[in-house]
Formats: C-alpha cells, structure tokens, sequence
C-alpha cells in the first residue's frame, strides 16, 4: 500500500478506537455541548454590553467552538498518547512495519476530524435553538481560523504528552493545567481586553483562537473576518509544540 492509503487506514483505525471508546466519545462530545445548554438556557436573555449589547449566545457559541477544538485536538490527544505509551501500546507499533510518521498522522488526523464535526455540531445547536447568526460569507475565515488552531493544539497536545509521566496522570494533569486557563480566557463570559486577567490569558493561545472564532460570528465587525495577529501567536504556540514533541517523543514507556 502506499503511504496515503495507509495513511487512510490508519485513519479508519483511529476513529474506531475513538468511537467504540464511550467514555471518550461522550466526555468529548457531550461535554462542549452541555456547557452550551446549561450557560445559553441561563443567559438566554441577556446581553453583553462589553460587546455593542450584543445577545449572550452570539459570544457564547464561538467561545464553545473554541473550546470543543482544544477538548479534541489538545486534551484528548494528550491524554491518550500518554496512555498508549505507558500502555505499551507506542512500541509495539514502532516494531511493526507500519511507519512511525503514518501512524503519529492518521492520529492527528482523526483529532482533526472530531474536532471538524463537533464544531460544527455546537454551531448548529447554537444556530437552531438559540438563535444564533451564521455569516455564511465568513467561512472561509472560519475554515483558516479552524485549521491553523486545530493543528496548533494537535502540536501542543503531543507535546504535554511527553511532560506527563504515567496514564493514571494524565487526566488530572492535563485537566488541571487546560481548565484555569480556560477559565481566565473568557471562555464563558468576556473579560475586559484592558484587565490584568486579560494580560495573562494574552499569553496563552486560548483566548487568541476564541477571539479569532468571534470574529466569524461577531454580528457589528465590517469587513475581513481574519484575525491575523490572534492567529500568528495561535500559530507560535503551534511551531513550540511541534518543535519540542519532534525532540521528546518517545515510544517507550517510562522506566
């Protein structure tokens, strides 16, 4: 077979794993959409003033995007990789035919793509029941913002995967250092861009992919839905991961 056909395979292979795993698959799917219903339902009438008075789901929706992406390309990709490593599981793939690089792409690939479709199902719930604004004219904005995020937090994931030191930690680690930052970010209500909080989630590149997924959704912006200058720092982030998960990667469990 050539190398995209076992690339394909692999692929198949990864969203099999995925899906016959329920816990997974729930925890993954089911949790961006229940933060969406649980704050929508209660802030279903308000407005954000921060924001030209805009409705509170027209934020809320995008935000929840952005945090579908990391949940799926950084948290679950972290995680596991941590598990099939101290699982064993990473070597014996090594010491079969199948190519280190196909193998490490049809995992990433298959983040992407469960992070391709839960966006798109958070933004449908958004649009049909909370009557959120899609600009069909900025998706192609969306599409960039999507890629460049979602291959950034694929990078960062397996770099953290390399930092955790057994599966049993993996959760609590991962979880404990996302979910602050998270928080800080605005994930679920705007903070002040001029607050000291703001500051430091500037540092970080969830707020920066929130930011840049508003802006497809913002109902008051005029022109260009790019965000540049969020996706450049979304895209350093990126290259950092990259670069350090190519020096630490292992496939061997720890000693």
């Amino acid at each position: 077979m050539s190398d995209v056909a076992l690339l394909g395979s692999q692929f198949v292979e990864e969203q099999k794993r995925f899906w016959r795993n329920p816990t997974s698959a729930v925890f993954t799917g089911l949790f961006p959409v229940m933060f969406l219903v649980i704050f929508a339902a209660l802030n279903s009438n308000n407005r954000i003033k921060e924001l030209h008075d805009i409705r509170f789901a027209q934020y809320y929706v995008p935000s929840i995007v952005a945090f579908t992406i990391f949940s799926a390309c950084f948290v679950n990709l972290a995680i596991a990789t941590t598990f099939r490593r101290e699982m064993g599981l990473l070597k014996r793939v090594r010491s079969t035919p199948l190519p280190p690089a196909v193998f490490i792409g049809g995992v990433i690939l298959s983040a992407l793509f469960v992070g391709a479709l839960l966006s798109v199902l958070v933004t449908l719930v958004g649009v049909v029941f909370y009557g959120v604004h899609f600009y069909a004219a900025r998706l192609l904005a969306l599409l960039v913002t999507f890629a460049v995020s979602s291959s950034a937090c694929c990078a960062l994931g397996l770099a953290v995967g390399t930092f955790l030191p057994n599966a049993d930690a993996a959760p609590a680690v991962v979880n404990f250092v996302y979910f602050p930052i998270v928080f800080i970010s605005g994930t679920f209500y705007p903070i002040d861009a001029g607050s000291a909080i703001a500051k430091i989630a500037n540092i970080f590149p969830v707020r920066h992919v929130i930011l840049a997924v508003f802006a497809g959704f913002d109902p008051v912006r005029k022109g260009s839905a790019f965000e540049w200058n969020h996706l450049a720092v979304v895209a350093a982030w990126g290259v950092a991961g990259l670069w350090v998960a190519v020096r630490r990667f292992r496939w061997e469990p720890s000693k």
